[in-house]
């Protein structure tokens, strides 16, 4: 029970879901302006992070139970929904004011090209899709409780999980003085509704529209990067996937048996065009060269991972990914950042890319320290430019070539055939002087081991 496009629930929603919402939504629009149960003393107002799944819903109707008058927020971060649906839904429901805000573009280009910037991956394998999004639709909550003058805001997080303290950290770092509601940590709430059931009754008590299709036995959260799957049958890190969960990656052994090649082409670490080698297909603008890596990584199967991670609040819990763009860029970035970038600027940037990793996840995104180490970050990638040739091809990426202005790469000085501007009797005395710590080491050692009787 997580908070979806805003929320987990409901974030990728069939037509059938969608041609009922519409229905349910027109019906109930009367009825719930008249009840009566909504006209009693406001205690003030609060923007609600709202998805128009079973949880989210719920809130706002329990919002208005306890008196607080509720504008409900949606953010379009890239997830498959149909937001005016969702709408007329939250207006049927007595919403005070519903806003939608398209924030794809301002998501690639804010927060994922940072993060491409970085090459972070928290514990080596997470590469953040659900940690970047959470602040960037908090800021856009936030944004909307400033300009409606409200007191409060609401999600739809757990009391368990990492997106509550993503969603609070940012909202309390952006607006200081706001007071926020979190229901599933509120002991009125949470001993009221048990689970599923308790929310499903409780819709139903209330005129609230319930989903007239089965509900997957695990929980999902989408967005233009990534989709999440956990909780539910996948509770038990031993079951595997099941078959048809996937919905932005195919099974790599039924993907083509031809890969596509693409040129990627960086400037200051920042992918700026990409361009199919075999069909000529070209994108530059940021958001339709993700979207295009998302499908060209989706049609290969690319970006799949099951792991087991460490939540910032203490506990483990089992994930699965697709990220099938992002793990794209992720390679080719590493490719074009090693070939410009100094040695030890590198060893300096992988620290910081570490520490970057565990700032996002923890949701200190618009902390002082993880502003800083972003600033650092983007200051290494000045000469990171140029362009990457990949192969996209069973569930993997290969990196095929590259080619840069800015290159460190001497041909001349590393070629076995050139002798360049290099003397080989230079590196026996750079031999010497490394040894000599391993000499000194040896003979200590030496000096201690027991002389024999």
């Amino acid at each position: 029970m997580r908070v979806g496009g805003a929320g987990r629930t409901g974030c990728a929603q069939n037509h059938t879901q969608r041609e009922w919402y519409r229905f349910e939504a027109r019906a109930l629009v009367t009825n719930r302006q008249s009840d009566p149960g909504t006209m009693s003393q406001s205690k003030g107002t609060v923007v609600l992070a709202y998805s128009g799944g079973l949880d989210t819903s719920c809130i706002l109707v329990w919002l208005k139970e306890q008196g607080y008058e509720v504008i409900a927020y949606l953010a379009d971060v890239g997830q498959d929904e149909d937001f005016e649906a969702a709408r007329a839904k939250a207006v049927s429901l007595g919403a005070k004011k519903v806003f939608i805000e398209d924030l794809r573009k301002e998501f690639v280009e804010e927060f994922i090209w940072p993060w491409v910037q970085s090459n972070a991956v928290y514990e080596d394998r997470y590469f953040l899709g659900t940690s970047l999004a959470r602040p960037c639709i908090a800021r856009g909550q936030v944004k909307i409780a400033k300009q409606e003058k409200a007191q409060f805001v609401s999600h739809g997080a757990t009391g368990k999980g990492n997106d509550q303290i993503r969603f609070e950290l940012t909202c309390y770092a952006l607006y200081p003085e706001v007071k926020i509601i979190s229901p599933w940590r509120l002991p009125e709430f949470y001993n009221r509704f048990m689970g599923r059931t308790d929310l499903m009754e409780y819709a139903k008590r209330h005129g609230i529209p319930v989903p007239v299709t089965p509900k997957s036995p695990w929980s999902m959260d989408a967005n233009i990067m990534h989709i999440s799957y956990e909780s539910g049958i996948l509770e038990n890190p031993k079951n595997h996937a099941p078959d048809g969960m996937f919905m932005m990656t195919v099974d790599p052994s039924k993907s083509p048996n031809t890969p596509d090649e693409l040129e990627i082409e960086f400037k200051n670490g920042v992918p700026v065009k990409v361009t199919n080698l075999g069909d000529k297909t070209t994108h530059t603008s940021p958001l339709e060269l993700f979207m295009y890596l998302n499908d060209i990584g989706g049609k290969h199967g690319v970006g799949r991972i099951d792991i087991v991670e460490n939540r910032f609040i203490g506990m483990k819990s089992r994930g699965i990914y697709e990220t099938p763009g992002g793990t794209i860029l992720h390679e080719a970035h590493m490719d074009i950042e090693a070939f410009t970038m100094d040695k030890e600027v590198r060893k300096i940037k992988q620290q910081l890319s570490l520490k970057f990793s565990e700032q996002l996840y923890n949701g200190f995104w618009d902390s002082p320290e993880c502003k800083f180490v972003r600033h650092c970050i983007n200051k290494s990638q000045e000469h990171v430019a140029g362009t990457v040739q990949v192969s996209v091809f069973k569930g993997h990426v290969y990196v095929l070539g590259r080619e840069s202005p800015t290159s460190l790469y001497n041909q001349d000085l590393v070629s076995m055939n050139v002798q360049g501007d290099y003397d080989p009797i230079d590196a026996g005395g750079f031999i010497k002087i490394c040894s000599l710590r391993l000499k000194e080491y040896h003979r200590l050692q030496s000096s201690m081991v027991p002389k024999s009787k």
